[in-house]
């Protein structure tokens, strides 16, 4: 697999403010199922200060699994066996208004990765819902053609999703749903406290591979309940694969 590094960090070709870093890392094979859901099955997750983000007024979640690789903690520390693993994540769609700038970010009601210390920090610094659980990943691509798989056990039961790409990758057409899903580039969570904090993640758009097949298996009531786990039960309103970047996820503030 061969991957180029990109030294210069942007958003939409700006330049980051000045914040200090929590981490730095690379996600690869960004594998996403997008549903389309009722916005009532979500107001309970919505942090204090932010609004249900939509497009074309139809609201979606998206069930993620990547490759977080390189990953080094404020920028320089690289943990022994925690720089490269996977992540599965469920998460929605925000906005935020911030003197007059319309902040478009994500809230993640559930994210699994197979590190306890990796889990326990995030739960910490930021009051993420993650939880450390078995995981394994199948990548094959030969350019034009991939396969990617995340897997997870849970409840001793295992789930997985699946895609099969074709073609070389592109960038979103201007005001797609796939840009939608990719350039939202802020994070936001709620602590117990009911405190909103919010937190800056920068990165290069993305190019994408549309999914000629892509499905979940497995049972997704478990993590998410049996509401959102029907959900993704059914066939995504679309699936496709980001190559993905860098990335520099910044030290969150309290906003609320």
């Amino acid at each position: 697999m061969r991957m180029t590094r990109r030294t210069e960090m942007t958003v939409d070709g700006n330049t980051p403010p000045a914040k200090r870093v929590f981490l730095s890392a690379e996600w690869r094979y960004l594998l996403m199922l997008n549903y389309e859901v009722e916005p009532a099955l979500l107001n309970r997750h919505v942090p204090p200060g932010t609004s249900l983000d939509s497009f074309q007024g139809k609201t979606y979640i998206s069930l993620v699994g990547f490759r977080f690789c390189r990953t080094k903690l404020l920028g320089r520390l690289s943990v022994p066996f925690h720089t490269d693993f996977d992540e599965v994540n469920l998460r929605f769609y925000v906005r935020r208004e911030e003197g007059g700038e319309i902040r478009r970010g994500v809230v993640f009601i559930a994210e699994v990765v197979p590190r306890l210390a990796i889990a326990k920090t995030a739960r910490i610094v930021y009051g993420e819902n993650y939880v450390c659980l078995p995981m394994k990943h199948r990548i094959e691509t030969d350019g034009t053609r991939n396969t990617v798989e995340y897997q997870w056990r849970v409840d001793g039961h295992g789930c997985r999703i699946f895609a099969e790409t074709v073609e070389h990758p592109e960038h979103p057409p201007e005001g797609s749903l796939e840009q939608f899903i990719t350039e939202h580039y802020w994070g936001y969570a709620t602590r117990r406290s009911n405190e909103s904090y919010e937190y800056h993640v920068t990165h290069p758009p993305w190019k994408v591979w549309t999914a000629t097949t892509a499905k979940f298996e497995g049972d997704a009531s478990s993590l998410y309940g049996p509401e959102l786990g029907s959900v993704i039960q059914m066939h995504p309103s679309s699936a496709f694969v980001a190559e993905g970047s860098p990335i520099v996820v910044f030290k969150g503030n309290r906003i609320q």
